[in-house]
C-alpha cells in the first residue's frame, strides 16, 4: 500500500471511523482501524464487534495511489500523529508487510500494524427498499429524546433508544423509568412491516455527532442489527435484545392543572433555584403554584433557601404544591424549540408533562418526587 492524501481529508474521515473503537475491546485487530486500499478508494473501518463504522474515500479525492492494499494501524496514535504533522499533505507506505511509514517533507513516523487476516469479516449488509430520513431531522428526534435513556445496566433495555414505524409514522422514545422523551415525526413514504427496535443508546449518540446537515440518511433494519447510512459513511450497530416496555399508559391524557408560560423564564427560574442544590443527590427543587402564580424555590440546610415568583397564564382554580429534579426539568426544556410551553399536572404525584404550545409531535414528562 502506498499512497498520498490531504490531511483535512484523512482526519476528517478518521474522526468519524475512531468512534467505532472501544477501550474495552478483548480482541486486540480490533484496537486497530483497517485501512483498504482499491482502486475506486480508500475504505477505512473501526469496529467493536457490537458496532462497526466505515467511511470511504474515493479515489478522486486522493492525491496519488501507488499501490493498492490492506493493513491495519494501532487507532490509540493515529489521529493525534496525522492532527500534529507538518504538512498539508500526507504520505502512506506499508513498509516490511506489517509496518507502516507515515511521512511529509520534513517528519515521519514508522508504526508497528496488525495482521489484516486477523480482523474479523464484517458484513455491513444493505437493504434494496431501506427507509429514508433527512438527516437533520433524525439528528433532531435523537437530540429530543436520547437524554432520557438509563445510564443502569440492570434494565439493559432502558439503556437504549426505543424506534416504532407503523406506516408512515415514527415515534422515537426514551426513559429510564423517572422521566420519558417521546417524539413522533412523519415519514414520507410508509412502510410495509411494522418496525419495534431499541438502539443502544451510546451508539445512537454517536451516530448523531456524525450527522452534519439534511443530506439523506438511510436505515437498513434487520433481526438483530441496523445499518445508517449517510454521505460516505457506513454505521452498523448491533440491537438490544427484548422487548421495549409499554410506556404507553404512563403519558396522561387529561390533566387538571394547565399552565402557559416562557419556556426561557421557567427555566431561568429553575435553573437559578437549582444553585443551593447542585451538591444533592437528586437536585430537588419545588414549585407551588396558586391562582396565576407560580413559586419556585429550593432549600439546603447547610446553604440556605431561595424563591421566586412567576406570573403564569393557568386557571383561578389551579392550586399544587409539587417537587422535582431540576436537573431532569431543564434538561427536558432544553429540547422544546418554541418559547411558550405548556406545563399539564394533575396532582404531587402524577407525571409532570411539558410540551411546546404548537407541537403536539414532543412530549416531555418527569415524575414528580416525594419530600417529607
Amino acid at each position: 500500500m502506498k499512497f498520498s492524501i490531504d490531511k483535512s481529508i484523512i482526519l476528517e474521515n478518521l474522526s468519524y471511523v475512531i468512534k467505532g473503537v472501544s477501550t474495552k475491546n478483548v480482541i486486540p485487530v480490533l484496537n486497530g482501524i483497517k485501512f483498504v486500499l482499491k482502486k475506486e478508494g480508500l475504505y477505512l473501518t473501526a469496529s467493536d464487534s457490537e458496532l462497526a463504522i466505515q467511511a470511504f474515500i474515493e479515489s478522486k479525492l486522493i492525491k496519488n495511489i501507488e499501490m493498492e492494499g490492506i493493513i491495519i494501524i494501532g487507532s490509540k496514535f493515529i489521529l493525534e500523529i496525522i492532527r500534529k504533522m507538518p504538512s498539508d499533505v500526507i504520505h502512506f507506505e506499508v513498509i516490511d508487510s506489517l509496518k507502516i511509514k507515515i511521512y511529509s517533507e520534513s517528519n515521519q513516523y514508522n508504526l508497528n500494524c496488525m495482521d489484516p487476516n486477523d480482523y474479523p469479516n464484517l458484513r455491513l449488509e444493505e437493504h434494496k427498499d431501506p427507509i429514508i430520513l433527512k438527516g437533520e431531522l433524525f439528528k433532531s428526534i435523537i437530540n429530543q429524546t436520547s437524554f432520557a435513556i438509563s445510564t443502569q445496566e440492570l434494565r439493559p433495555l432502558l439503556t437504549g433508544v426505543n424506534i416504532k414505524i407503523n406506516g408512515d409514522i415514527l415515534e422515537c422514545l426514551a426513559t429510564d423509568s423517572y422521566r420519558l422523551a417521546k417524539k413522533n415525526i412523519k415519514l414520507s413514504t410508509p412502510i410495509i412491516n411494522d418496525v419495534n427496535i431499541v438502539i443502544p443508546g451510546k451508539n445512537i449518540i454517536e451516530l448523531e455527532k456524525i450527522i452534519t446537515d439534511d443530506e439523506e440518511l438511510e436505515m437498513h433494519i434487520f433481526n438483530n442489527k441496523v445499518l445508517f447510512k449517510y454521505k460516505n459513511i457506513i454505521f452498523q450497530t448491533n440491537l438490544l435484545s427484548g422487548t421495549y416496555p409499554n410506556t404507553s399508559n404512563l403519558i396522561p391524557t387529561e390533566f387538571d392543572i394547565i399552565v402557559k408560560t416562557s419556556k426561557e423564564s421557567f427555566a431561568s427560574a429553575v435553573d437559578r433555584a437549582a444553585l443551593l442544590t447542585q451538591g444533592k443527590d437528586k437536585n430537588i427543587i419545588k414549585m407551588k403554584i396558586e391562582k396565576k402564580e407560580m413559586v419556585i424555590n429550593s432549600f439546603a440546610s447547610e446553604i440556605g433557601k431561595t424563591e421566586e415568583c412567576l406570573q403564569v397564564d393557568t386557571s383561578e382554580n389551579s392550586n399544587i404544591d409539587i417537587s422535582f429534579s431540576a436537573k431532569y426539568m431543564l434538561e427536558a426544556l432544553r429540547t422544546l424549540k418554541e418559547d411558550d410551553i405548556l406545563i399539564l399536572l394533575n396532582n404531587d404525584v402524577k407525571p409532570i408533562v411539558m410540551k411546546s404550545l404548537t407541537d403536539e409531535s414532543l412530549i416531555q414528562l418527569i415524575l414528580p418526587i416525594k419530600t417529607y
